[in-house]
């Protein structure tokens, strides 16, 4: 199973781009859709079960329009905190419940940022289509890639 947590706060402009991708990501077959503000403690349970994992967020300061490759569980990351990175979280996953998916991480660059309001930058919303075309490409072809990948 492949579990795809898109996470970021869409009432901050271009930081909903992760829930924006697993909105758009809803229909597709044989993959969990999650949509949250921010990692915490229970995504741990969450992804346990899952053979991968695909953590979606917003970008910052990027010159590709998206970023995806491979992430590692890390115990160098905060585990205490009420936001968590995809590293701490499978840190923890793996702590708790003895495995870790397959994990990676597609960031989507943005452009605005931390004013409150809601809706993508015309930018925004074509990088996300791009990474969702890429997205699904990807699920199509093999599910799990080589390597990670930064796409201009």
């Amino acid at each position: 199973m492949i579990r795809l947590i898109g996470y970021g706060n869409p009432g901050r402009g271009d930081d909903g781009l992760g829930p924006a991708l697993a909105a758009r990501m809803a229909d597709v077959p044989h993959v969990l859709v999650t949509s949250d503000y921010q990692l915490t403690v229970d995504h741990a349970l969450l992804i346990a079960e899952a053979d991968q994992v695909i953590f979606a967020d917003a970008l910052l300061r990027s010159d590709a329009p998206f970023e995806f490759g491979p992430v590692t569980p890390s115990t160098s990351h905060d585990v205490t905190s009420h936001s968590l990175s995809p590293q701490a979280v499978l840190a923890l996953c793996t702590t708790l419940y003895g495995r870790a998916p397959l994990a990676f991480v597609l960031g989507i660059t943005g452009q605005e940022f931390g004013e409150v309001k809601e809706g993508l930058c015309p930018q925004a919303r074509t990088n996300l289509s791009l990474a969702e075309a890429f997205l699904r490409d990807w699920l199509a072809q093999t599910g799990s890639p080589v390597g990670g990948l930064a796409h201009a």
